[in-house]
């Protein structure tokens, strides 16, 4: 009996992407078709670890099949097979391979513009680009029954029963006829298929095998070549290596075949920035190839991201994402972990609590590490672009565990600055401060240009000090977990006594604080719902006002803070500070000396232009606007 079932909408949108004919790398189909006969064999082989009822077996095989006259090409499997429900919810719906949410971002794109293959693995619907209609004969050894999937590529598909004593999974792709410029025939070509198998799937632990018909010379009866005499054999080939690269010695693999093999190992398009080798042998065994992504994942800080290097126990597969390998900071390395130290029934509750694990993962994060510091030191440029792709990763690092990894980290972060052209480190920051400079100084914005025009530079400005320019969310609680660097403690412009004057100017700041007490206190008093406190400024040198927050919490935290969910009743303290040698803090006093009524005015356009100043928001923009019109109409008169 067939039954038949619709596509989820989602599916449809992506056959249709690819039944289109958008992308130019149609060959790509048979490496995620062997990728998923690989995977069904892996999962087949991890279960029958841990389940009795499955049989034990080493006779993992891929068989690929052509034929021309039908104009079919076969990929066949002893994997794990599908049950009725697998079948619907793996072929009827779109793959999780992060597929899905790709899609979601590109609806408002030309999908021409996009290529979808070569970014990301879409396994079994790839068949479409290539084939007219896809067959799916499979059967788990969970189900005493067998299936066929069948479908166009269109709206929808068809499931029937079988008979298929044999436990695993069949497809079968009927091949499009060759139109306009492309060509489908080569695909039904053994060698084409020979050399796709090669160049995508050589790495592949299980052997991929086809029939392939050779010519060899017919021999006389003393066994020599008779000439121009030939018969046609046909044999069972396996197409590729299986030597995983990691079984070959460093010195034989050049960076061309490491490129590859990350290429079509983690379905990336672009090399990696960096490859880190490493073969260690003594009390603890392993080997281990690691690879920093040319570009950051396109899901990278989603949810449904998994961080983790692939696991092997004595050369066999144990698991495809071990997060335990990997610190959260890391979490965008891709690669594996190779060791004959581990069980091969290793579980994820034993694999928390496993010490060799535990001491590899300790033994990569420090040649991660140190590969990156000789890349800062060695190739500049190439780190800069490694730190724009994953440097708030690296802030997060600092910043993770209350600064448990600051002092590994600290010296790889780059930042910003207002006085150089390209980002720095801590120590070149140190090294160039003035001697007379004894903190680093630092400010939030989002570009060099918004921290220039803000007065709190003022000071810093004619002194020419260095400032850090912080313009990702993570920065600041980062600066706070770090406190200092090489005893030089971070001061933000924003906030506190910046301490650049001396004891003189110092005591003439308190003594013209005491001398207009009245009109600091009046001024706060106005004020006293939005400020804490009045200050004559020792930061302002040109501007007239400006505002600052108190110890703790800063104006830019404050903003992080309210984006997140729950308490969003958290506030910086906002100091207003009045430059004491600027015209409009004459102007005020005076005001306040003649008619003292009209000060509220005052105190509530400068408080508002503060805000304005400071990139925050003005409560009643209006109110402000009619005190301004007020005022200019006063002076008017």
């Amino acid at each position: 009996m067939s039954e038949k079932l619709e596509f989820k909408t989602e599916s449809k949108r992506l056959l249709h992407l690819m039944i289109n004919s958008i992308y130019t790398n149609k060959e790509i189909f048979l490496r995620e078709l062997i990728s998923n006969a690989s995977d069904a064999i892996d999962k087949y082989h991890l279960t029958s670890l841990t389940d009795e009822k499955l049989e034990k077996t080493n006779d993992y095989e891929i068989h690929l099949d052509v034929n021309k006259k039908k104009r079919t090409i076969t990929i066949s499997d002893n994997g794990i097979g599908m049950t009725y429900d697998d079948l619907v919810n793996n072929l009827g719906t779109i793959a999780k391979s992060g597929t899905l949410d790709f899609l979601k971002t590109i609806k408002e794109k030309d999908a021409k513009e996009v290529d979808l293959i070569g970014q990301f693995g879409v396994g079994f619907y790839s068949a479409f680009m290539v084939s007219t209609s896809v067959e799916v004969r499979t059967k788990s050894p969970f189900s005493e029954k067998a299936f066929l999937w069948t479908s166009k590529g269109e709206d929808s598909y068809t499931i029937e029963e079988i008979n298929k004593p044999d436990r695993g999974t069949t497809v079968t792709l009927h091949l499009r006829k060759n139109e306009d410029e492309e060509n489908y025939d080569e695909f039904l070509e053994t060698y084409k298929l020979s050399s796709l198998v090669k160049k995508y799937s050589d790495y592949v632990r299980y052997p991929i095998m086809m029939e392939q018909e050779t010519e060899k010379p017919v021999l006389d009866a003393e066994g020599k070549p008779i000439e121009d005499k030939y018969e046609t054999i046909t044999e069972i080939k396996t197409l590729n290596s299986m030597t995983p690269i990691w079984n070959k010695s460093k010195a034989e693999v050049k960076d061309t075949d490491l490129n590859e093999f990350y290429k079509n190992t983690y379905f990336d398009y672009v090399d990696p920035l960096l490859t880190i080798w490493t073969d260690v042998e003594g009390a603890l065994t392993y080997k281990a190839i690691v690879f920093i992504p040319g570009k950051a994942p396109y899901n990278l800080y989603s949810e449904k991201y998994e961080k983790g290097l692939q696991l092997y126990a004595k050369g066999v597969f144990v698991m495809e994402k071990c997060k335990e390998l990997v610190p959260d900071y890391l979490r965008f390395v891709k690669g594996l972990v190779v060791s004959p130290d581990l069980s091969l029934n290793i579980s994820r509750e034993v694999l928390q609590h496993n010490r060799q694990l535990i001491k590899i993962a300790a033994n990569l994060e420090k040649k991660i590490l140190s590969e990156l510091e000789k890349t800062l030191k060695n190739d500049r440029d190439k780190y800069e672009e490694f730190f724009k792709a994953f440097g708030i990763d690296m802030k997060y690092g600092i910043y993770d565990n209350y600064g448990e990894k600051k002092e590994l980290l600290q010296d790889l972060i780059l930042f910003k600055t207002v006085n150089e052209d390209k980002p720095i480190t801590l120590n070149e920051y140190v090294t160039k401060m003035p001697a007379d400079q004894k903190d680093i100084f630092y400010g939030s914005a989002a570009s060099k240009e918004q921290i220039l025009v803000s007065p709190q530079m003022d000071l810093l400005k004619s002194k020419n000090y260095d400032v850090l320019i912080l313009s990702d969310d993570i920065d600041e609680f980062m600066i706070n977990i770090l406190h200092e660097y090489e005893k030089h403690a971070f001061k933000s412009i924003n906030q506190g006594d910046l301490n650049l004057i001396d004891e003189t100017e110092k005591q003439t700041v308190k003594d013209l604080e005491e001398t207009h007490k009245d009109l600091l206190e009046a001024i706060k008093t106005t004020l006293a719902s939005e400020v804490k406190d009045v200050k004559i400024s020792t930061r302002l040198t040109d501007s007239p006002v400006c505002l600052v927050s108190g110890e703790g919490l800063s104006f830019e935290m404050e903003k992080v803070i309210s984006q997140m969910p729950g308490d969003k009743d958290l506030k910086a303290d906002k100091i207003l500070e009045i430059n004491p040698k600027h015209e409009l803090f004459k102007a005020i006093t005076t005001v306040f000396a003649n008619d003292p009524s009209s000060l509220n005015d005052y105190a509530w356009i400068l408080f508002d232009q503060a805000l304005l100043i400071e990139g925050l928001t003005v409560k009643d923009p209006v109110a402000f606007a009619d005190k301004m019109v007020k005022l200019m109409i006063k002076a008017a008169k």
